[in-house]
């Protein structure tokens, strides 16, 4: 059985806004590779130790002028491995959420979902006229 059907959460590959801040206070800012109930992967500039645990703040971003709400997500980093010349991959693990977060959490995740869907059937991907995370 491989890695991917181990997985208890379907992962979306989408491309969002991400902070992490660490435990320093500093903020590292990058970019997901994908998302899932159970985590995040993400690109960053820098590379952060594995085993800290983070706030991670993920924002959908619409187009230029809009974007949602920031999330915010306590995690703990997996791991860390340096990604190209000057960039990191960060694969994060969400604890248990409380249901509000988790409520917010699925909101991104049907979007995506959604998105995903919309961009199959007719390729445009830009029916966002009924989005609850619109700005």
């Amino acid at each position: 059985m491989s890695g991917a059907d181990k997985r208890l959460f379907p992962r979306f590959a989408c491309q969002l806004a991400v902070e992490l801040e660490v435990p320093d206070g500093r903020v590292v800012a990058g970019q997901s590779r994908n998302l899932s109930r159970g985590g995040l992967c993400l690109e960053t500039a820098e590379p952060v130790p594995a085993g800290a645990e983070v706030t991670v703040r993920v924002t959908l971003v619409f187009d230029e002028e809009r974007s949602s709400e920031p999330l915010d997500l306590p995690a703990r980093i997996v791991w860390c491995t340096p990604f190209g010349e000057h960039a990191h991959q960060v694969g994060t693990q969400f604890p248990p959420l409380s249901s509000e977060r988790l409520t917010y959490l699925d909101m991104f995740l049907r979007y995506l979902e959604q998105q995903a869907a919309s961009e199959r059937d007719d390729g445009s991907g830009e029916d966002d006229e009924d989005d609850p995370f619109a700005a």
